[in-house]
């Protein structure tokens, strides 16, 4: 028992003791049960949470993030890569995968303010000359909002991938212009949230030419120098790739990935998802990230359906990349993003009215999971905030998911495909 607890329990066995004093009992007891019963998580024992679910994992290697107001936890688990007997570190080199997406949003309201670009322009004002978006007949075309928020009806990648590219180098500019005007819309953008990483490469593409200047650079000059994000880049030099962790395959070169970095291509470290998890909730000392980067966007129910953005949880809400989860008016709604890809797994969490941020990373491991991850982790996250716990799921979740939550990629060029 915690000493807050103690001092409770104290304060209530003089009253209950007593016969004559029940309805006092009773009415204490309601009070102290529910703060009880909901005590913020202390950072130690989320340590041995974060164990013991990488002990459930059947994974490689873990880093965890815990961001609450200026405490900072960061911990690693397993091993950098099979056999090395060292743990990850803060400064072990990740895939973030689509977590990417969110400094994508991030960079769209960032240019929307500067009045670079705005949310309900065409991708059509963006194009390439020559280049024709397509769109359904008598339907609305496709905005930058419906990219951002996976409602534009394109497909989740282009039709096919090189059999030897590395992970995140396809599709490049050329590619995806090549290939966009020669493909159907599945739906009224706007109505359907299909997930897609094409749409986001696309978004890219449109930020570029709005700003003027490459995405890679706009995303270093905006978000990356302004965080001091030293290890967070799409041109991963030597030093760094020699810390990037590996899991139980080949998968492949440490290499720029900057024709993927709106969609999945980031490079990162716990160090530097911990300040930038910091700057999204507006902890003191940092930079701040525009509020606009964690609204949401979409409701469900202005959707007829949705299609890959429930591995989390039952969405509440879409975000410009983000997905709510729970009850914003119950003030605990959870903004999350998941990715995975290239021998890696990764989640990021955040509560943001309690600056309660989590953030994992796994690489590939021989061995069975025996939990629901992101479940685990909405707990840790739900428990480190003091907040009740998100509702149970109704979606309900492919069997190859059942149990870890997640699925595996098999095979390199599957897993470069498989982002999410």
């Amino acid at each position: 028992m915690k000493i807050d607890d103690m001092f409770i329990a104290r304060l209530l066995k003089p009253s209950c003791s007593r016969r004559i004093a029940g309805p006092i009992c009773l009415l204490l007891l309601s009070i102290a049960l529910p703060l009880l019963a909901q005590q913020p998580l202390a950072l130690n024992d989320a340590d041995a949470r974060g164990a013991a679910i990488y002990a459930g994992s059947g994974e490689t290697g873990m880093v965890l993030v815990i961001v609450r107001g200026n405490q900072v936890l960061i911990r690693g688990y397993g091993e950098t890569f099979p056999g090395s007997g060292i743990k990850p570190d803060a400064l072990s080199l990740l895939r973030l995968c689509s977590i990417s997406k969110i400094f994508t949003g991030d960079l769209l309201v960032r240019l929307t303010a500067e009045r670079k670009v705005g949310l309900n322009d065409l991708l059509q004002g963006y194009a390439p000359h020559g280049k024709v978006v397509p769109q359904a007949p008598g339907d609305a075309p496709i905005t930058l909002l419906d990219l951002a928020t996976h409602t534009s009806g394109l497909s989740r990648e282009v039709s096919s991938y090189p059999r030897k590219a590395p992970h995140f180098t396809f599709p490049d500019y050329t590619y995806r212009w090549t290939w966009l005007p020669t493909q159907k819309i599945t739906a009224t953008p706007g109505s359907d949230a299909v997930y897609s990483n094409i749409g986001f490469d696309l978004l890219g593409d449109a930020l570029a030419t709005g700003a003027h200047k490459s995405y890679v650079k706009l995303l270093d000059e905006d978000i990356l120098q302004p965080l001091s994000l030293r290890d967070t880049t799409v041109w991963p030099n030597q030093q760094q790739c020699a810390r990037l962790l590996r899991g139980t395959n080949d998968e492949g070169p440490c290499t720029g990935t900057e024709q993927s970095a709106a969609s999945g291509g980031v490079y990162s470290t716990p160090t530097d998802m911990a300040r930038m998890m910091e700057s999204l909730m507006h902890v003191d000392g940092v930079p701040p990230q525009p509020v606009e980067a964690l609204a949401v966007y979409v409701q469900p129910s202005q959707l007829k359906r949705m299609d890959g953005l429930s591995h989390a949880g039952d969405p509440t809400g879409i975000g410009l990349g983000w997905v709510q989860l729970g009850d914003p008016n119950a003030g605990g709604a959870v903004m999350q993003k998941t990715g995975g890809g290239a021998g890696f797994w990764t989640y990021v969490a955040l509560i943001p009215k309690q600056q309660v941020g989590i953030f994992f990373a796994f690489t590939d491991g021989a061995g069975v999971s025996t939990i629901h991850f992101y479940d685990e982790a909405n707990h840790l996250l739900t428990d480190l905030a003091g907040l009740p716990q998100l509702p149970p799921r109704k979606h309900i979740v492919h069997a190859a998911r059942k149990h870890a939550g997640k699925t595996r990629a098999t095979g390199k060029h599957r897993a470069a495909r498989a982002k999410h």
